[in-house]
């Protein structure tokens, strides 16, 4: 009895069908009939009822079936137990990123890691921090870059930035001479700012709304630099983190938000580590943001 006439065993039973069990393990449909031929002889029984359009199991192969599977995963555990010693690493990952992102510490990371376990497929996927962190908790996403406001109940989580708010004008606007730049002073002018959902735009909103004001955003945009380059054009007055305004002193003026003081948080979020990969990308990410501490266990 071999591990691949299991296999073909366990897929004619799911699929009811030898076309599209021979489709799924990638072999003819007569190799799987005659795979399944052999494991019957071996056994002593037939496994399936052949006489309707629809395969099915007979008593023998019911009792057969559980056990199959229970070998197949098994066997996986045995391989993946060794690749872990090994560190051999194979499979896939979905890294989730923040949109806009151009952190250059994230590119290095997936880089290194890839170099280190190139049987690793890498998917990338973009989206919005509250959408993201969903997807890590349903497990569709391993690991994400999320900006937010607090760390995430129930999921891991690794600050790699916090940061204060300012407020970015071009020159001639009112706020560049001022001294010190309320929330109240912004609500007098219309703002740009990024989306709902993103970090840096719930810390904002939270804070407005704990003081009763409702500011007037007049243009939204993902990304940092598009922020900036809508604020310098004098469409309003940009809402951005400290170290994102300053790649574009050259043409705005910013100021801290004097009476908002909670940091926007850029963080690496993941629900648990025991996969292996997981937890060796969660290495060179560290690495790469320069980030201390033990190694997720």
């Amino acid at each position: 009895m071999e591990l691949r006439q299991l296999e073909y065993f366990v897929a004619v039973a799911e699929e009811r069908n030898f076309t599209r069990a021979a489709e799924r393990v990638h072999i003819s449909q007569s190799g799987v009939s005659a795979q399944i031929r052999q494991l019957e002889r071996e056994l002593g029984a037939e496994l399936f009822d052949r006489s309707a359009r629809a395969v099915t199991l007979t008593v023998a192969g019911k009792a057969a079936l559980d056990h199959a599977r229970a070998a197949l995963a098994a066997a996986g555990a045995v391989g993946r137990a060794v690749d872990e010693v090994t560190g051999l690493l194979r499979g896939r990952l979905t890294v989730g990123m923040v949109i806009g992102c151009t952190l250059t510490p994230l590119f290095d990371a997936l880089a290194a890691f890839h170099r280190a376990h190139p049987a690793v497929e890498i998917a990338l996927l973009e989206d919005n921090s509250d959408r993201l962190v969903e997807q890590v908790r349903a497990g569709a996403v391993d690991v994400a870059l999320t900006g937010t406001a607090t760390l995430p109940d129930g999921l891991d989580a690794l600050t790699v930035v916090g940061e204060r708010l300012v407020a970015a004008a071009p020159a001639g606007h009112p706020l560049v001479t001022r001294r010190r730049v309320t929330l109240r002073d912004l609500s007098a002018h219309p703002l740009v700012c990024m989306p709902p959902g993103t970090g840096l735009r719930t810390v904002f909103d939270a804070a407005c709304a704990a003081r009763g004001l409702r500011p007037a955003i007049a243009l939204e945009a993902s990304a940092a630099d598009a922020v900036a380059g809508l604020a310098a054009r004098g469409l309003g007055v940009a809402v951005l983190s400290a170290s994102m305004a300053a790649a574009h002193g050259d043409r705005l003026t910013a100021h801290l938000i004097d009476d908002l003081d909670a940091p926007a948080l850029l963080a690496l979020v993941w629900k648990g580590s025991r996969n292996p990969a997981v937890r060796g990308l969660l290495t060179h990410l560290r690495r790469a943001f320069g980030l201390s501490g033990p190694a997720p266990a």
